[in-house]
C-alpha cells in the first residue's frame, strides 16, 4: 500500500448565486483534513462554465468548451476519488454537475464517488439517489456511505456544521479512502477498459 496522499477531488456542483455549494465544500474540505488520508483541490463549476452540448455547435462555443476542458480535464484525471457537493433542484441534481459530467466521460472511470448532499427536509437525498443511477454509466462508483444535510441552512453555524456530522464524515471518509486505495492498486496492475 503507497503512503502517498490519494487525490481528492470535490467537485462543487451548484452554479447558482446565493448557494449553499461553498459552504458545505468548505465544511467537507476540513472534514478531509481531519481525516490525513487527502491531497484535496476543490473544483467549483461555477468557476468554469460550460455551454450545453448542442449539434453543430458553432466555433466560438467549440473554442470556449476546449478552454474549460483543458482547466478542468486534469484535475479529473489527477484525481483517485471524487466527493460531489450537490443540492437538490425538482427533486434531483442541478443541470450545471449533470452538464460536467457529460463533458468529461472518462475521467471519472474506475474511481470511487462519494455524495454529499444538502436541501430542505429531504437533505438532497433524491439528488444524490439520481446521481448513483449517472455515474455507472462513466464507469465510476458511488460509495454506500453518504453525507446528507437536512434542512441545510440551519445545518450549518457560521463554517461549522452540527457535531453530530463529524461522526457520519469520519465513516464516510474511511470507506472513501478504502475504495480511493484499492482502486488505485487495481488501475496500477491493471488499467481499466471502459
Amino acid at each position: 500500500m503507497s503512503n502517498e496522499p490519494l487525490k481528492l477531488a470535490v467537485v462543487v456542483g451548484s452554479v447558482r448565486e446565493g448557494r449553499m455549494g461553498e459552504k458545505v465544500a468548505g465544511w467537507v474540505t476540513a472534514q478531509a483534513a481531519l481525516h490525513a488520508k487527502w491531497d484535496v483541490d476543490v473544483v467549483d463549476l461555477a468557476d468554469h462554465p460550460l455551454p450545453l452540448a448542442v449539434a453543430g455547435m458553432g466555433q466560438s462555443v467549440a473554442e470556449e468548451v476546449q478552454r474549460v476542458k483543458d482547466a478542468i480535464t486534469p484535475r479529473l484525471v489527477a484525481a483517485e476519488a471524487f466527493i460531489v457537493v450537490t443540492p437538490e433542484y425538482n427533486h434531483s441534481f442541478p443541470a450545471s454537475l449533470k452538464n460536467a459530467i457529460d463533458w468529461h466521460l472518462t475521467e471519472w472511470s474506475a474511481k470511487p464517488v462519494g455524495l454529499v448532499s444538502y436541501g430542505g427536509m429531504g437533505g438532497g437525498l433524491r439528488a444524490a439517489e439520481h446521481l448513483r443511477q449517472v455515474f455507472p454509466e462513466v464507469h465510476a462508483m458511488t460509495i454506500r456511505e453518504m453525507l446528507s444535510f437536512h434542512n441545510a441552512w440551519g445545518a450549518f453555524d457560521g463554517d461549522e456544521a452540527l457535531p453530530d456530522a463529524e461522526a457520519a464524515a469520519k465513516k464516510f471518509f474511511d470507506q472513501l479512502a478504502w475504495w480511493a486505495e484499492a482502486l488505485r492498486r487495481a488501475r496500477a496492475s491493471s488499467p481499466y477498459l471502459p
